[in-house]
């Protein structure tokens, strides 16, 4: 590599690394085309790099330079296609303001964080009013820009933590009441057109035919009940595009207007016949479709919704000496807060005074208590089982792991698996298409089909409209995306992306990296064979070996005093401690000399092993164990080994994968020979075990399987993994390790357990099944609606009906993903 392409390359990092991501909740969106227009329309701002709009969600990700681009500009471009961008208010209390330099510099700091849209701040009244965006900053992160300037800050009035539900439930009721409205007024049109049937014709009152009666109950569904489709359509049409609204509204009005007309100028025409029924209950339908999918859409984010009722609503702190509830949002970074037995944990922290038992489960998955003692962290959201402690404040608001992980969850329910672009190409160029053939259908009908019959032309004209509503292709990802990702966080699996779902379904080949993922990543001490002249002493041996390695910091030597425990006291203080680097450690204990090191430290002390040790080491380390001596006063007393304990569940674990049709390879830095007994105690073929690796060679091997064709996952915990994790095609971090490796990663798997590797591909696997399912569906009901609505075999009233059912189908079939469950 040139000097030239390295300074180009540190440039690309560097300005991958200044790039922002904005999650923008968007209002108004009624179809594909909807999204794919403002995803354009996004795209299209100078500095910003990515846009995704996910219908489903009702989101727009947006990566972006925020030295070129402010959220601003895409907050009203957004709006500038007709969309509402929902903000909200946050009103605090300011203590400590001393002039108007104060406010000035409170209002200034609060303006330079990410999302705020308006400031004020009042010295007279000491309060400031804030207008933000919640996707950005979080009501918290502003409290604490104010408190870090060194005033106080209170949120003024109640939280409402369920504000999603609440808009979705509001926009529910909104849908239910146009629905209603129009259905009441339809009502007599949907009888009178019963009524020329010949079963019902004596049945329903001859005024129900009537011109001016329909023409009098159609127009407050055309004009009130329709008139978001109308706005919406001219929005859509003002910024050269079509969507969903363009068709409903050119159905309806082709219908509306032509029996106006008949019913002002009918006879002077020579027309008769009126369909408004056609039209007003065409919208009805509509409607009731739109209210069903609204439903359907709410239960697509129950796990999220989940997720932030964990959150405890209240804390209990410390301040001027005095315990006082208060929000959870009032808490600040270094806030001393107490925690009661049965109450959450409000915030993440570590303790300072006290313990207890923590049920952590809502993190891990793990049904059993941790037990927490002063210098242990706390997370947010966890449950208190026993005891009472006081713990500081040290991650708030969007800082703590719960957040982390809702924000990992919505920023995955927002984002584009790759399997979404087909639906997007087709839809940016299917509402024109079909507009071309409605017309098409309207040309062929009047002057081949049935020459000069205007009515028939139109009816069959608007029948191909309403019929091809893009609405279950735009839903057909997003909603099984959005049920998937939500289901994964239920089970500890954290996906940051939807295109990372969809990539897991095809991995044929997983790497384990050994330490920490395989194993415990902990040696323990397995064996203790005592010498000859030293036989039924093992406990006295493990005590005095335990007593000499306690002033060690080396993992063996904290694995033998670990199990030695406290008979390391009994044998007394060790004296004149010597370590011998790479060899062991020589010292006093209890008046004995006392060697405990490597084969080759007791040749250097001319110690001779009895031939029994040759046979018990080399069994030692054909199981993958590593070995150490020891001596007393001279003479060989004991064989020690220790090793990495394999955790309980990777057996199991490498079994599924295997029969899922998955190659399971081991990576690791130890030698052959230790490696290929962990690899076959786990199941792992001896040709499939990759050993001796240094950190550094890791993404290569990585990089050469993928090279044979094969998609690899890889599973990591720590930082000499993060390479890997980036070079493969789907990176798997262990929750429990080290922050570089879960930033690198594509999955996180909270619990620690290689069977979430398992879970991950199985829901992968269902998910994208899922999309398949709802994406055949949306095209098959299309592809054959249309040519049928085009031959006059379906009146608009059927063609909507379809349509507004098929909608609610795809959300409908996608929920059945909620029904996924783990293997184990």
């Amino acid at each position: 590599m040139t000097e030239n392409d390295a300074a180009c390359s540190r440039q690309c990092v560097q300005n991958e690394r200044e790039l922002s991501k904005i999650g923008i909740q968007v209002k108004g969106m009624s179809c594909a085309a909807c999204a794919a227009r403002l995803e354009k329309g996004l795209s299209g701002i100078e500095g910003v790099s990515a846009a995704r709009v996910n219908l489903a969600a009702e989101k727009a990700t947006v990566d972006f330079d925020p030295s070129r681009v402010k959220p601003q500009q895409m907050v009203d471009k957004i709006r500038q296609f007709g969309f509402d961008v929902p903000q909200e208010k946050l009103d605090m209390s300011i203590g400590g303001m001393s002039c108007a330099a104060c406010a000035a510099r409170i209002e200034k700091k609060l303006k330079t964080l990410p999302g705020v849209a308006n400031v004020a701040v009042n010295l007279a009244t000491e309060k400031a009013s804030v207008v933000y965006h919640p996707a950005e900053v979080s009501a918290a992160d502003l409290i604490n820009a104010v408190v870090l300037l060194g005033y106080e800050a209170r949120k003024v009035g109640e939280v409402n933590p369920d504000r999603e539900k609440d808009e979705r439930e509001k926009e529910i009721k909104r849908q239910l009441f146009l629905f209603v409205f129009a259905a009441v007024f339809s009502a007599p049109l949907f009888a009178g057109m019963l009524g020329m049937l010949a079963p019902f014709e004596k049945i329903f009152p001859q005024i129900l035919h009537n011109s001016w009666f329909q023409f009098g109950f159609a127009t407050p569904v055309q004009v009130i009940a329709g008139y978001h489709f109308y706005r919406d359509a001219f929005m859509a049409l003002k910024n050269r595009s079509a969507n969903m609204s363009v068709l409903v509204a050119m159905g309806t009005s082709v219908a509306y207007i032509y029996s106006t007309v008949v019913t002002f100028w009918g006879p002077s025409l020579g027309l008769h016949h009126v369909y408004f029924e056609s039209s007003a209950v065409l919208l009805t339908l509509i409607l009731l479709g739109k209210m069903l999918e609204a439903r359907a859409k709410g239960k697509t984010s129950e796990a999220l919704k989940k997720l932030a009722g964990l959150q405890a609503k209240t804390a209990r702190v410390i301040r001027n000496g005095n315990e006082t509830d208060v929000p959870v949002e009032e808490v600040v970074v270094g806030d001393l807060v107490v925690v009661r037995p049965g109450e959450k944990v409000p915030v993440d922290g570590i303790i300072k005074e006290g313990h207890s038992t923590v049920d952590e489960s809502m993190l891990t998955g793990e049904s059993l208590p941790v037990d927490k003692k002063a210098g242990d962290p706390v997370t947010g959201a966890t449950l208190n089982k026993l005891g009472t402690f006081r713990f500081e404040a040290v991650r708030i608001g969007r800082d703590t792991a719960l957040a982390q992980i809702i924000r990992f969850v919505e920023e995955a329910q927002g984002s584009k698996a790759p399997i979404q672009r087909m639906a997007d190409v087709i839809s940016g160029y299917f509402v024109p298409a079909v507009i071309g053939i409605a017309a098409a259908t309207f040309l062929v009908w009047y002057f081949i089909g049935d020459p000069g019959n205007l009515t028939r032309a139109i009816l069959n004209f608007t029948a191909v409209l309403v019929i091809a509503c893009p609405c279950a292709l735009g839903l057909a990802t997003p909603t099984s995306i959005m049920v998937g990702t939500g289901k994964g966080a239920e089970y500890g699996i954290l996906i940051k992306g939807g295109e990372h779902l969809e990539q897991a379904h095809r991995i044929n080949a997983v790497v384990l990296d050994k330490t920490g993922t395989i194993t415990h990543g902990e040696p323990v001490l397995t064996d203790l064979i005592p010498a000859p002249g030293f036989a039924n002493q093992e406990d006295y041996l493990l005590k005095l070996a335990g007593a000499a390695e306690q002033n060690s910091e080396h993992p063996i030597a904290q694995a033998i005093v670990k199990k030695a425990g406290s008979g390391c006291q009994e044998m007394g203080a060790a004296t004149s401690f010597s370590a011998v680097p790479g060899r062991g450690i020589e010292v006093i204990v209890n008046g004995k000399n006392v060697l405990v090191g490597t084969e080759r430290l007791m040749q250097e002390k001319s110690i001779t092993l009895p031939e029994v040790f040759e046979s018990e080491i080399k069994k030692l380390e054909s199981e993958g164990k590593t070995v150490m001596l020891m001596a007393l006063d001279g003479l060989p007393a004991a064989v020690l080994a220790v090793a990495d304990s394999i955790k309980e569940t990777s057996v199991e674990a490498v079994a599924k994968m295997h029969k899922m049709g998955i190659e399971v390879w081991m990576l690791t830095g130890d030698n052959m020979l230790t490696a290929q007994a962990i690899a076959q105690s786990v199941g792992i073929k001896g040709d499939h075990v990759l050993a001796q690796v240094l950190p550094e060679d890791k993404a290569r091997k990585v990089s050469e399987l993928r090279a044979r064709g094969l998609v690899v996952g890889m599973v990591g915990d720590g930082i000499n993994d993060a390479p890997a994790l980036a070079a493969a095609d789907v990176g798997f971090a262990i929750g429990s390790g080290t922050d570089i490796a879960v930033e690198t990663a594509d999955i996180i798997l909270v619990q620690g357990d290689l069977r979430s590797v398992v879970d991950s591909i199985a829901l992968s696997r269902a998910t994208i099944r899922n999309i398949r399912q709802n994406l055949f569906w949306a095209l098959a009901y299309n592809t054959i609606g249309i040519p049928v609505a085009a031959m006059g075999f379906l009146s608009p009233v059927v063609a909507g009906t379809a349509m507004a059912f098929s909608s609610v189908s795809v959300v409908s079939n996608a929920l059945r993903i909620k029904r996924f469950k783990p293997e184990w």
